[in-house]
């Protein structure tokens, strides 16, 4: 492709929105544009890099025995109540206003809905079916680019299969191609254990991308390889003690007293001898949940116990409910209106304070055995920084990741749901058994620049690049280097490598450079008249930015081995 006949528009100034590096260059180097709040158009180069990785998805999926469909972004919203999931995704999906239409955010329900009809027998499977489809969630604060958007390409695959073993394998092959399509795409990342939250299921794992444009917090060692979502880490950290030496229950004044730090303080104690009361409701049922000291309670982990629709009490329903405003609440006396949980690091302690349901007063000498009926205990905590991984063998980091890739192990969610079943080898009636797996395409993309760039601009590894190479022909009006380009322009191409032809007249050597260096192909190939009047070509390989000369009549040869190696 000829740069004076084709549509490359780069720029200097990018929107003042645009506050990540793979948002700013995706602009500049014209990839894309954007339309509306997280809705981009995706130019020529753009595409060209988004069909490399959508091809390198398929290769992949094929080789585990995928089957590719296309189906309908436009669903009918019977079919998604059947599973109750308008009610989970809430406003974040599209309705058609003058049809009983919505626009699909994922395909979980349509998928099941040709599994119903015609997988019917445990013979029928395994079966593998994927899509590269454009989805649509109405993001309420579009962000990041195509990291945060309202619409944009994903590859959703799914598995049926017969057996709980057979979902393994499934999900197995999966993950395994996961780490080949990431690795091909020059992405390093990390698998971590996730929620399931809205898509349900007995499992889940997230491929992330570590970068501090991340939205996702994990929890990651690398001296012991663990990763996971903040929402599900755990680490090894001590439970409170049980003292011999059992002090009777005694009410105390705690003045102007709210936070642990100021109960503490006041009380001359540790802050981890403090028991904190958080009240929730359950829809109508309070609960309340103790947590030890300062940790903090990770909702996501208190979700997986009772539900999404779990939310945090009213200032108003803590004063109607307990008596007290929050800083003095406690469980004592509670137990005949709430369910009380708590954390695992208060299990069975004694020596306590909590709140004594009175404003301003706190109870000193609590024992969970004795004082309050605690009816189960869970792992409740946000991990933090420098905690000992669960082995005990490593130090966790906390650090912001980009997610790139989720699977699911979905069970019989949409199968019971939809009445998806099959007969079984004893002719036995029985739900199929499923799997979801994404990958977002566009976010492949943002996530390879967010880790191959510089201060000039791209720096696309050869996988994925638009162009294997950008041909520099660095003054038009020189005959000599005009022809020896176009020389080297046409017998590349008949060798079947693409090519960038910077060719245009009116573009000075510096802007031209400039433009090679943002746009970031593997390869610059540089024919200027100084090194061709020594037979010489200059070659730039654009991830190291290292520059060599190679003689004319070896420059074909040293730039397809270097495309091809």
């Amino acid at each position: 492709m000829r740069l004076s006949k084709g549509f490359f528009p780069t720029v200097k100034e990018v929107p003042s929105d645009a506050v990540i590096p793979s948002h700013q260059l995706m602009i500049r180097a014209g990839l894309m544009r954007q339309l509306a709040a997280g809705v981009f158009s995706f130019l020529p180069i753009g595409y060209a890099v988004m069909k490399k990785v959508m091809q390198i998805i398929r290769e992949e999926m094929d080789a585990i025995g995928g089957q590719e469909f296309h189906l309908p972004a436009l669903n009918p919203v019977e079919l998604w109540e059947e599973t109750d999931r308008v009610k989970a995704f809430g406003d974040i999906m599209f309705h058609i206003k003058n049809r009983a239409m919505v626009l699909a955010p994922t395909h979980e329900e349509v998928i099941t809905s040709i599994a119903k009809n015609h997988v019917k027998s445990y013979k029928e499977m395994p079966q593998i079916w994927y899509q590269i489809q454009t989805k649509f969630r109405n993001e309420p604060r579009p962000k990041s680019g195509v990291l945060r958007g309202r619409q944009f390409t994903m590859k959703d695959s799914y598995s049926m299969d017969s057996s709980w073993p057979g979902l393994d394998k499934s999900y197995d092959l999966h993950a395994e191609a996961y780490k080949k399509i990431y690795t091909r795409c020059g992405l390093t990342f990390h698998i971590v254990g996730a929620s399931s939250g809205a898509m349900g299921g007995s499992g889940s794992q997230e491929f992330m991308v570590e970068s501090n444009a991340g939205e996702d917090n994990l929890a990651v060692c690398s001296e012991t390889g663990y990763a996971a979502n903040v929402e599900i880490a755990a680490s090894l950290v001590p439970n409170a003690e049980r003292f011999a030496a059992i002090e009777p229950i005694k009410e105390v004044h705690t003045p102007n007293c709210k936070s642990i730090d100021e109960v503490a303080a006041f009380l001359k104690m540790p802050a981890n001898r403090c028991a904190k009361s958080l009240i929730f409701m359950n829809d109508k049922q309070p609960v309340l949940v103790l947590m030890l000291g300062n940790d903090q309670l990770n909702e996501s982990k208190l979700q997986s116990v009772f539900g999404q629709d779990i939310r945090p009490a009213q200032a108003e329903e803590l004063l109607q409910l307990t008596g007290a405003d929050a800083g003095s609440i406690g469980p004592v006396g509670l137990e005949n209106k709430f369910t009380i949980v708590a954390d695992n690091r208060l299990m069975n302690a004694n020596g306590l304070v909590s709140g004594a349901n009175k404003n301003d007063y706190h109870i000193i000498n609590l024992d969970l055995q004795r004082d309050v009926k605690v009816q189960s205990y869970h792992d409740f905590r946000m991990v933090e920084e420098g905690e000992p991984t669960v082995d005990g063998k490593g130090k966790l980091r906390i650090v912001k990741g980009i997610e790139v890739g989720h699977i699911f192990k979905l069970g019989t969610k949409y199968s019971v749901a939809m009445k998806a079943n099959f007969l079984d080898e004893q002719g036995k009636e029985n739900p199929v058994i499923m799997g979801s797996y994404g990958i977002g395409v566009e976010r492949i993309v943002a996530c390879h620049i967010e880790q191959h760039h510089d201060e000039f601009g791209i720096k696309w590894q050869k996988s994925i690049a638009p162009y294997d190479v950008h041909l520099i022909c660095v003054n038009m009006n020189s005959d000599a280097v005009k022809k020896k380009s176009e020389e080297i322009y046409a017998e590349l191409q008949s060798k079947g490598i693409s090519v960038l032809f910077d060719d245009r007249t009116d573009a000075s050597a510096g802007f031209k450079f400039k433009d090679a260096d943002l746009l970031g192909m593997p390869l610059h190939v540089i024919v200027g008249e100084k090194n061709l009047k020594n037979n010489q070509i200059e070659l730039k390989e654009r991830e190291t930015n290292n520059r060599r000369t190679v003689p004319v009549e070896a420059a074909i040869s040293e730039i397809i081995k270097f495309v091809r190696e």
